[in-house]
C-alpha cells in the first residue's frame, strides 16, 4: 500500500522556520522524482520544489527560492523541506507528492504564518 505521511507543519510568526517531512511506503522511492505542492484557500495548487532520484538537481518555484531548500534521505525514504523566513503568503496545505510514471499524493500539512 503506497503511504505518503506528511509532518511538521503548524502556526508560526513571520520571519520564522519550520522543517517539513514526508515519509514514504510502498513503491521504489529512490526511483521517484518528489516534490512539495501547496494550496492556499481559493487558489489553485501550486508546485513549490522539486528534487529529482538522488538530490543531484532540485528546481524552486520562485516565490520560494531562497527561502526554501527541499532535501531527501533515499535510506529513510523521506523527503524534506526546510522553510526560513516565512512569510504571510506561505499560508497554504502543504503536499507531497511522488512521481514516476505513477503519481501519488499525501494528505497534507498545514503551515500557518501569522503574528
Amino acid at each position: 500500500q503506497v503511504q505518503l505521511v506528511e509532518s511538521g507543519g503548524g502556526l508560526v510568526q513571520p520571519g520564522g522556520s519550520l522543517r517539513l517531512s514526508c515519509a514514504a511506503s510502498g513503491f521504489t522511492f529512490s526511483a521517484y522524482v518528489m516534490r512539495w505542492y501547496r494550496q492556499a484557500p481559493g487558489k489553485e495548487r501550486e508546485l513549490v520544489a522539486g528534487i529529482g532520484y538522488y538530490a543531484y538537481s532540485t528546481n524552486y518555484s520562485d516565490s520560494v527560492k531562497g527561502r526554501f531548500t527541499i532535501s531527501r534521505d533515499n535510506g529513510k525514504k523521506t523527503i524534506y523541506l526546510q522553510m526560513n523566513g516565512l512569510k504571510p503568503e506561505d499560508t497554504a496545505m502543504y503536499y507531497c507528492n511522488a512521481l514516476r510514471g505513477n503519481e501519488y499524493w499525501g494528505q497534507g500539512t498545514q503551515v500557518t504564518v501569522s503574528s
